[in-house]
């Protein structure tokens, strides 16, 4: 309809009269001619637009015919379409009608119906794609990514196991082969050129290839052959452009036949083509619109890194010389291009062109301290010196063209000349005055430094020297005139200090350093507290003790908030410890402790520091210091008497226990500390006294323990056993009774009674790991290994993640030969208890040799700082003669955890047999020092019963020998 209505005024046209032409058109209507139907009244339609939908001639039949003019001209499938902004696809004809065919061609067949989602294309894909549609498709996109969003987790959470699980179900080629790829890390060099080669797949004529045979060419061929030979690197003009030589009319003109010069030599219009294109990329490469890019003051920086070295590319060197050139020509006046021309002419080895280039320099450049000094470097001896005078003309008040006139002379006395000459010139110049005062003797240099410090009064370090050089009293004056002339520096004041010292004048070392604070101070110098402290580490490593403990007393409180004092002090303590600065730490703590008195912390970080660096002397009076403050700190007590002990005054030893039980009564460690110095000195009696005089007045279980380890280990066994009764029923939840009733009981082969023991301890304490252990053991030294095998599953059902009960059940099941079980039990531990080193430690060792590397790396990462397994580590490259790195690991282990004594028996153990004498006992020092209580292996013999008066040192080589390498 909406064609028809269009085409309407051309129908109109054909089918309605002039008039009503003129009414479509809306021409100015004609005037009729006179006729009888004038007088009819005229039709009230005329004029006016036709209707929606009129279609002229249709009442009548007339609307089955169509011309040219309705439908438009004939158009190919290739013309363009009308309009111009038609986007891609629909910009021709074709185009078009293809498209109108393709959505007339919609499959809307039952068989492309779904139930569920209908049809499979788009019904309406033909209809027109409007506002409203693209904003319902908007919503619809914003509502599915909003869904997609919420689910994305989960989603990706369940990719991710599905994806892992895969991997765990078919692992990738690489991942079974990762364990051999770590290995090949194994392989030595001998190994790896020992691997047989593989087969060679090639054929026999591949594999045999014919040498090639050769025959000596005669000297007549070549001079037969030589006008041959040329034709190769030249153009004949007549065979040059080939084909030329073709009869055909204007093939000979006369411009063809232009003789040349000679043959043309293809191989140098090659290389002249190279150098002109290089000379034009270096031409554009250094100037944009005219104007050049060379930084003038920073491109020497950058030439170092172009100039190539001696032996560089040749082509790279006449880059460089290139860009020299240019850089010389166009500001001949710039020192640098001139220095930087010589060097590049050094480095290519052309020592003559770059001398006479760096001369060419000074003559340009003669008020340049660089170029003369490059030129003076560049000659040989004679003509620098030449050089060098003839800078000095130029430039009389350089220092350092004197500093390299002096140089060059080889007499002291013609130095000297030079130098005296250069202070006439340049009196104010301390390096001068500090060169020329070095080749002196000490007199004359102290004659010279008085007319130094008159020339240059600002400068320290002429004044600090000639006042080393004074004596006494005249250092004395020198210093104040120092001061007077440089009151804002500190070292004049320290070095007075030390000289008040060195004289013997120590009481007035304080006022000086205290009135150089103050004078500071009112110059406006602000203190700056970590340089004083180096200046008193410097006094300290000079041996100045009193001046470094007056400077550390004078600024050790400047700048620190009060309740930051006693942290910031001990940090500061601490590094000057690092720093070698003894004194500077002792005047720390002494002042630490005027400041705190009360401070145990701080007294016993003072007796730790005296201990490792002091002598036994300045220990026990600080001891005896700290007790007169602190008399209830318990432990400054102990250690004044093991001081006096060690030194073998056991009656000083018993006379502070004494005073510490005055102090502390019945305290439990003073009783015991008595004891057992009496027990060491063999004072057997008075030890059952002070014990017994400790359990009635104050009985603790500590106390009656000793007591039945005291008759145990002397050979007391039914002392023993009766004092443990008694203590059971005052202490029958303390675990180490029980342990110590069973043991006595073993040892008299009473296995039933042990049994027993241990049963009624775990029913009162059934947290103790121990007590399982040694039933567990007890079961299998009588062939009961399943009662044993039972126990530790009890236990481990009431005692949840514990590594110790986890360890023994996988050694009961090794040791009773069932590997498999062992690696099981083993494998669930290490489920339960992921980050136990015990346990890791041990998982190194039940795998089999070639995986045990993997498995410490897998230890390593669970557990990357405990020495169980950094000592597993050590042992690993021990068993596999990696000495240098076992040792590493052995120290490192020992450093972490001192007080593990099987780190310390294994080390010592492989300095036994890898080490030197020397790396034994530093071993076996550094244990003693130490004093470990601690690891499986050290315990048994420590607490052997047999081993209780042995010390460190031989507990130490007893484990060492009972070490087998069964590793």
């Amino acid at each position: 309809m909406a064609t028809a209505s269009k085409q309407t005024p051309k129908t109109a046209t054909k089918a309605a009269t002039g008039a009503a032409v003129a009414a479509g058109t809306g021409a100015p209507p004609v005037m009729p001619l006179a006729s009888p139907l004038m007088g009819k009244k005229k039709k009230p339609f005329l004029g006016m637009p036709a209707p929606l939908g009129y279609v002229p001639g249709l009442g009548r039949g007339a609307t089955g015919f169509t011309t040219r003019s309705d439908i438009g001209p004939a158009r190919d499938a290739n013309d363009p379409v009308d309009d111009r902004h038609a986007p891609p696809g629909k910009r021709t004809v074709g185009d078009q009608m293809k498209k109108s065919q393709d959505d007339d061609d919609e499959d809307l067949n039952d068989t492309n119906y779904d139930e569920f989602n209908g049809y499979a294309g788009s019904l309406f894909s033909s209809g027109p794609y409007e506002k409203d549609d693209e904003e319902a498709d908007m919503i619809y996109a914003a509502l599915d990514k909003r869904m997609d969003e919420r689910r994305k987790e989960r989603r990706e959470l369940r990719e991710k196991e599905e994806i892992e699980k895969y991997r765990m179900e078919r692992p990738k080629i690489q991942q079974q082969f990762s364990d051999l790829k770590r290995k090949l890390a194994e392989v030595s060099e001998e190994e790896w050129l020992s691997i047989p080669e593989v087969g060679d797949a090639r054929n026999k004529r591949q594999r045999n290839p014919r040498h090639e045979k050769l025959t000596p060419v005669p000297d007549s061929f070549f001079s037969k052959h030589l006008q041959t030979g040329e034709n190769h690197t030249s153009v004949d003009p007549l065979q040059g452009l080939g084909g030329l030589n073709t009869p055909y009319p204007g093939s000979m003109t006369p411009g063809l036949m232009t003789p040349t010069s000679g043959d043309l030599d293809m191989r140098k219009i090659g290389q002249a083509r190279n150098t002109l294109m290089d000379m034009r990329l270096s031409q554009v490469s250094d100037s944009v619109s005219g104007q050049t890019v060379v930084d003038p003051k920073g491109y020497l920086t950058d030439l170092n890194s172009m100039i190539p070295t001696h032996g560089g590319d040749i082509s790279d060197i006449k880059k460089a010389r290139l860009l020299l050139k240019s850089v010389r020509e166009t500001n001949p006046h710039h020192p640098p291009a001139w220095i930087a021309s010589a060097r590049l002419e050094e480095v290519t080895g052309k020592l003559q062109v770059a001398r006479n280039l760096i001369m060419k320099g000074t003559e340009m450049c003669p008020k340049s301290e660089d170029v003369w000094l490059e030129a003076a470097r560049l000659q040989p001896g004679d003509t620098a010196k030449a050089v060098v005078a003839q800078a000095v003309r130029h430039l009389p008040q350089s220092v350092r063209i004197y500093i390299r006139a002096a140089e060059l002379e080889t007499d002291v006395r013609a130095k000297k000349r030079v130098l005296r000459k250069a202070l006439e010139n340049v009196s104010k110049s301390v390096r001068l005055w500090k060169t020329a005062v070095e080749l002196e003797e000490p007199e004359d240099a102290r004659i010279m430094l008085s007319r130094a410090v008159e020339c240059c009064p600002t400068s320290v370090e002429l004044w600090l020297a000639l006042a080393r050089l004074e004596t006494y009293e005249n250092a004395r004056r020198v210093l104040n005139k120092a001061r007077e002339n440089i009151p804002t520096d500190r070292h004049i004041w320290i070095t007075a200090a030390k000289l008040e010292e060195a004289n013997g004048n120590t009481q007035m070392v304080e006022k000086i350093i205290d009135r150089a604070i103050t004078s500071l101070r009112a110059n406006g110098v602000e203190i700056n507290r970590e340089q004083w402290i180096q200046d008193a580490e410097e006094c300290d490593k000079a041996g100045s003790v009193a001046t470094c403990q007056a400077v550390i007393r004078a600024v050790i409180g400047i700048g620190i908030e009060e309740e930051d004092c006693k942290h910031t002090w001990m940090e500061d303590a601490d590094s000057c410890v690092a720093h070698g600065a003894l004194e500077c730490a002792r005047a720390i703590y002494a002042h630490a402790l005027q400041v705190f008195p009360s401070k145990k912390s701080v007294w016993l970080r003072a007796a730790y520091f005296e201990k490792s660096h002091g002598t036994r002397e300045s220990l026990e009076a600080l001891l005896q210091r700290a007790v007169a403050h602190c008399p209830k700190a318990e432990v400054l007590w102990l250690m004044g008497a093991k001081s006096k002990w060690l030194a073998g005054d056991v009656p000083a030893a018993r006379s502070i226990l004494a005073l510490a039980f005055q102090a502390n009564p019945n305290s439990e460690e003073i009783w015991l500390a008595a004891v057992k110095l009496e027990s060491e000195n063999n004072e057997y009696e008075r030890a059952r006294r002070l014990l017994a005089k400790a359990r009635s007045s104050a009985p603790t279980a500590r106390v009656f323990m000793k007591s039945v380890k005291l008759e145990w280990v002397l050979g007391n066994i039914e002392a023993a056993h009766d004092l443990c009764t008694e203590a059971l029923k005052h202490y029958e939840d303390f675990p180490k009774l029980w342990m110590m009733r069973g043991q006595i009981e073993e040892q008299c082969d009473n296995m039933d009674k042990a049994r027993e023991a241990y049963n009624q301890g775990l029913k009162k304490c059934p947290h103790s790991m121990p007590l399982w252990l040694l039933l567990s053991r007890l079961e299998e030294r009588v062939g009961q290994l399943t009662r044993a095998r039972a126990i530790l599953e009890k236990a481990r059902l009431k005692n949840p993640q514990s590594p110790e009960l986890w360890l023994e059940s996988v050694r009961l099941e090794f040791r009773g030969g069932l590997k498999n079980i062992a690696n099981t039990l083993m494998a669930k531990a290490l489920q339960e208890c992921p980050n136990s080193g015990i346990l890791w430690a041990e998982a190194v060792f039940l795998e089999a040799r070639p995986q045990r590397k993997t498995k410490s790396v897998d230890a390593l990462k669970k557990c990357e700082h405990d020495p169980h397994v950094l000592l597993a580590v050590a042992k690993l490259f021990w068993s596999e003669r990696k000495i240098t790195k076992a040792r590493e690991w052995f120290l490192r282990t020992v450093k972490i955890e001192p007080d593990l004594g099987d780190a310390w028996a294994l080390f010592y153990k492989f300095e036994m047999q890898h080490g030197t004498e020397e790396q034994q006992e530093e071993v076996r020092k550094r244990c003693e020092n130490a004093e470990p209580r601690h690891g499986e292996l050290w315990c048994a013999e420590s607490k052997h019963v047999l081993n209780w008066q042995k010390n460190t040192g031989e507990i130490l080589a007893l484990v060492a020998s009972k070490i087998k390498n069964t590793f």
